[in-house]
């Protein structure tokens, strides 16, 4: 059975660069970009969203509650 897989939504707007949520995430899913949002700061970006095991600590150290995370749905086919 293989592990289920994430996907990672970034409100670049909204994010003040802290990096909080790359220092916190235990399989070093995001980085920062080299993009600039309207504030000045480079938000992050998912540079290995295939590690992402939805733990969810992104979420819960963001101070601007600038990250979601959704499970992507299986679509199994059956022969």
């Amino acid at each position: 059975m293989s592990m289920p897989e994430f996907i990672i939504k970034i409100d670049k707007e909204r994010c003040k660069g802290c990096g909080l949520c790359i220092e916190f995430c235990p399989r070093k899913v995001l980085t920062f970009s080299a993009e600039i949002n309207r504030k000045g700061y480079h938000p992050p970006q998912p540079s290995s969203p295939e590690n992402c095991t939805g733990c969810l600590s992104c979420i819960l150290v963001c101070p601007d509650l600038a990250i979601d995370i959704f499970r992507k749905e299986s679509r199994e086919v059956s022969v």
